[in-house]
């Protein structure tokens, strides 16, 4: 998340001084690249490892600011929720043995990170959005306590001036609204680095835009959010949504987002950098009073202070990077779209073969980007976003699927590009050969997820399942085998993992089927007899809760009611109610003494949920059986 000495951009004096430094950052960039001054002699690659943390009961973890303390290694970095850490692995050069030095590099640092987590009971999981996440983890409690994380809420929140809102549909839908910035922290990626020349970036850049559908295709591994099937890599909403600024007023003057693909073709080296300063409000501010034009006349390379600050908080999947190393400044770009996981291997393939890709642009492709369809890119993105390995491809002018478009043409060309830059054929094939099998399996780690879910949520509830999967991708991780030989998961063999019942969102039926006021009673009788249930709940017209009809009520009606009547007239409006974070014992006991079966679960005036005496009986029997009564 980058620098964390920042403040709110709401005072006049500090941000006047802040847009100075960001103008003459933006001035001194166009000078370095004139004089010649960006590194050219040397190309590097880099990654940057985002993992989350579960506790022993899968769960996310809270311990992250204590894992890291304890860390106490320059490579790790807090994130925005308590239950992830990044990991920036060293940058190294492009050339033969680059790619096994960085897969060791990660392995040592990765197994640091779990013998640390292990002493606090925690595990570390690499997974694009953790399978068990739940409505509780996106409270502000899970929020990491960094200034820059809380200034970035603040000020999000203040220049959208509503609630958040997440709508994304898929075999399943989410509609839901929320009041922080903290569902982005669901996201966890492996965000991938590659060093550019500042005279080959525009080709480099639209050609990383240009590979970014069919390369995300076969590397999809978010299919999963709250329980819901959404898209394969639902990453990609996920953040556009959670943090956009942008109030339903504003959807139509705004066309772009902070988080982006895009809109066109970039045309030249410093233009994404201006339109950022352009189009997008600042967000953050540092006070930071390096002139960066008079630092490059006195013979010292600037940092860019204010233009890395404010660049970072303008989340494009292709991103331009500026950075220094050694007083020797330098452009890369910034692959941001690739989840993390599922296994290390698996990530390794990813960016071996992005990078191959990077480095087989062909010559027809150079300056001719005004000849080629941006849509059609873009819309190869998304396709794949929404339907991973399975999607169909834009390309030269014809439709093709990823997967042929990918065994056919993409994997031979990223072998040529990586024995270009000295990578040897066995190096590459090695990596490349875990990109083949996935391919012609199909099993991705979106793919095997949603197979292995439907298959264990047949047989438990909906977050009994999300914490079950989540144990199956730590049991498979572990064996090191890549996803493309991962066997799905079943219930038989992980129905005995450790499942924290603790509170009511993870037992009540989210599933529901409610009646207007003004229905008939005749309707809700036929309703609950076709459904085979004994409580329906009852809505107004604005949607909210005002009462509950059982079958006992109807019951004591019998047979002559008039048919007429309405479920207003004969519904129990003076209903005991529960929030989603009650304390599940608590919540029985409740039902116990106010004789209730039924216990609707609301978010305000808004149901939410149900928990029936059934549900409760049934959670209370595990309780007991794992003697935590």
């Amino acid at each position: 998340m980058g620098e964390h000495r920042v403040t709110k951009a709401i005072k006049l004096p500090e941000r006047k001084k802040f847009l100075k430094n960001l103008i003459r950052d933006i001035e001194a960039l166009d000078q370095m690249i004139q004089e010649g001054l960006i590194e050219k002699d040397v190309q590097r690659i880099g990654a940057e490892q985002e993992f989350a943390l579960i506790n022993r009961h899968n769960k996310p973890s809270k311990n992250g600011p204590l894992i890291l303390s304890k860390l106490a290694d320059a490579h790790f970095t807090s994130e925005l929720a308590m239950y992830n850490l990044e990991l920036n692995l060293d940058p190294l050069e492009l050339k033969a043995g680059a790619f096994p030095l960085m897969e060791k590099q990660l392995r040592k640092y990765l197994r640091k990170a779990e013998q640390v987590a292990a002493t606090f009971g925690d595990e570390v999981v690499l997974t694009g959005i953790l399978p068990s996440i739940d409505l509780r983890s996106g409270q502000m409690d899970y929020m990491t306590p960094n200034p820059r994380y809380q200034a970035l809420d603040e000020i999000i929140k203040q220049l959208r001036g509503q609630d958040f809102e997440l709508n994304i549909s898929g075999v399943d839908e989410l509609i839901l609204a929320h009041t922080n910035i903290l569902f982005e922290a669901c996201n966890t990626s492996f965000q991938c680095h590659l060093q550019v020349t500042a005279e080959e970036f525009v080709d480099q850049y639209n050609w990383a835009q240009l590979i970014s559908g069919p390369v995300l295709a076969v590397c999809t591994n978010s299919p999963l959010l709250f329980g819901r099937e959404l898209w394969s890599e639902t990453r990609i909403p996920l953040f556009q949504q959670s943090i956009d600024i942008r109030s339903k007023g504003y959807h139509l003057k705004e066309k772009e987002q902070r988080v982006s693909f895009g809109n066109h073709w970039a045309r030249d080296t410093t233009e994404i950098y201006k339109e950022n300063i352009a189009r997008f409000p600042l967000i953050l501010t540092h006070k930071s009073t390096a002139d960066s034009l008079q630092d490059l006349q006195k013979g010292k390379i600037p940092d860019l202070q204010a233009l890395k600050l404010h660049n970072g908080t303008i989340w494009r999947w292709n991103r331009p990077c500026f950075g220094t190393g050694g007083g020797i400044p330098h452009l890369r770009i910034e692959n941001r779209y690739l989840p993390s996981g599922p296994t290390v291997i698996d990530e390794m393939a990813n960016f071996v073969l992005w990078v191959g890709l990077m480095k087989a642009m062909p010559e027809s492709y150079q300056k001719s980007w005004h000849r080629r369809s941006f849509e059609d890119t873009k819309g190869n993105f998304y396709r794949a976003a929404t339907s991973g390995i399975y999607s169909n491809m834009a390309w030269e002018n014809r439709m093709v699927p990823a997967q042929k478009l990918l065994l056919d043409e993409l994997i031979p060309m990223a072998e040529k590009g990586l024995l270009s830059v000295g990578i040897s054929s066995e190096e590459a094939n090695g990596y490349l050969g875990i990109i083949r099998k996935r391919v012609k399996t199909g099993q991705t780690g979106s793919s095997w997820m949603i197979k292995s879910y439907r298959a264990i949520k047949k047989h438990m509830s909906r977050d009994e399942a999300m914490v079950t999967l989540t144990e199956a991708i730590q049991t498979r991780r572990k064996s090191e085998l890549p996803i493309s030989e991962w066997k799905a998961a079943s219930y038989s063999e992980l129905k005995s993992i450790p499942i924290q019942y603790d509170w009511i969102g993870n037992i009540m039926t989210t599933d529901l089927i409610t009646v207007q006021e003004d229905d008939l009673v005749a309707l809700v009788k036929k309703i609950m007899l076709w459904k085979n249930i004994h409580h329906i709940p009852v809505e107004n017209k604005a949607g909210k809760l005002t009462g509950l009809i059982t079958r006992s009520t109807l019951e004591k009606l019998g047979e002559t009611e008039n048919e007429l009547e309405i479920a207003k007239n004969i519904m129990v409006s003076d209903l005991v109610t529960v929030g989603p974070e009650t304390d599940i014992k608590y919540a029985m006991l409740l039902m116990v003494n106010k004789k209730i079966s039924c216990l609707p679960v609301v978010d305000g005036d808004q149901l939410i949920g149900l928990v029936t005496d059934t549900d409760a009986q049934g959670i209370w029997d595990k309780l007991y059986a794992k003697n935590n009564v």
